[in-house]
């Protein structure tokens, strides 16, 4: 693998002054929000470069599953806070939805198609994980979005499954289908295009680290899998888990409008 000097990556990062460009040019007022990013973003791709470094050499399986449930929680965090709900009501089903969807595909992954020497393999169990869960983290606050979107715009259609005799979670069935609908077109959009109109981040990585192009494909194919069926499995498991949060016994809705969301 070719290496990319500090001092040239460094340099490499003065491009930024295109966007920044655009943004003086439109007016756009996006400048030191995006310069809070770009430094963010450094930031922490070392201090994880860092701490992966150690973490490869420990390799402590209850190190390991201990980073991949603090991934968890801050992945459920983010999605509960960019879908507009309160945190109290949104966490744990955010969470179990992506822990139960997550945990037992990863294992199938690792002990029935990769094979390490041991299932706690940090290079494997890291990367995976946080390939399931970034990809999942959008679809999850799309659903979830359409989900409260629908709870305002057909409350009337709502109120009126539940006055013909309806349970809260049978009136709330064709707000989930929607909201599932939705949150999966863009992994099916983007598996379908695989290969050929894009060439995704793993395989590329893999093929720049000087892999062969097809073991960098048989990875790229088992990734693409994984997180079409990780993506639709939490959402359905995250939508039916809401529901119950959201609705009370007696079908009363508990999601706070849209400007009292936390």
């Amino acid at each position: 693998m070719i290496d990319v000097s500090w001092l040239l990556l460094t340099s490499f990062l003065f491009i930024l002054v295109i966007p920044w460009g655009i943004d003086r040019y439109f007016g756009l007022g996006l400048a030191r929000e995006g310069a809070v990013a770009v430094i963010r973003m450094v930031a922490q791709l070392v201090l994880v470069g860092l701490y992966l470094n150690y973490l490869f050499a420990l390799d402590s399986p209850w190190v390991n599953g201990g980073w991949v449930m603090l991934m968890i929680i801050i992945g459920a965090s983010s999605v509960s806070a960019k879908s507009n709900l309160p945190r109290k009501l949104a966490m744990a089903p955010i969470a179990t939805g992506m822990a139960v969807a997550m945990l037992p595909l990863l294992m199938v992954i690792i002990i029935g198609v990769i094979q390490p020497s041991h299932f706690h393999d940090a290079r494997y169990l890291i990367p995976l994980a946080g390939m399931l869960l970034g990809n999942s983290l959008g679809a999850l606050i799309m659903a979830l979005h359409r989900l409260v979107t629908a709870f305002e715009e057909r409350k009337g259609e709502y109120h009126g499954a539940l006055a013909l005799g309806a349970t809260p979670r049978q009136a709330c069935a064709p707000f989930v289908e929607h909201a599932l609908r939705q949150a999966s077109a863009p992994i099916l959009a983007s598996t379908s295009t695989t290969g050929l109109v894009t060439l995704p981040g793993m395989m590329t990585g893999q093929i720049l680290g000087g892999a062969d192009p097809l073991v960098a494909i048989k990875y790229q194919m088992l990734i693409m899998v994984a997180i079409l069926v990780m993506v639709t499995s939490s959402a359905a498991l995250t939508l039916a888990l809401a529901v119950g949060r959201l609705t009370d016994r007696n079908g009363r809705l508990l999601v706070p409008p849209p400007a009292k969301a936390k």
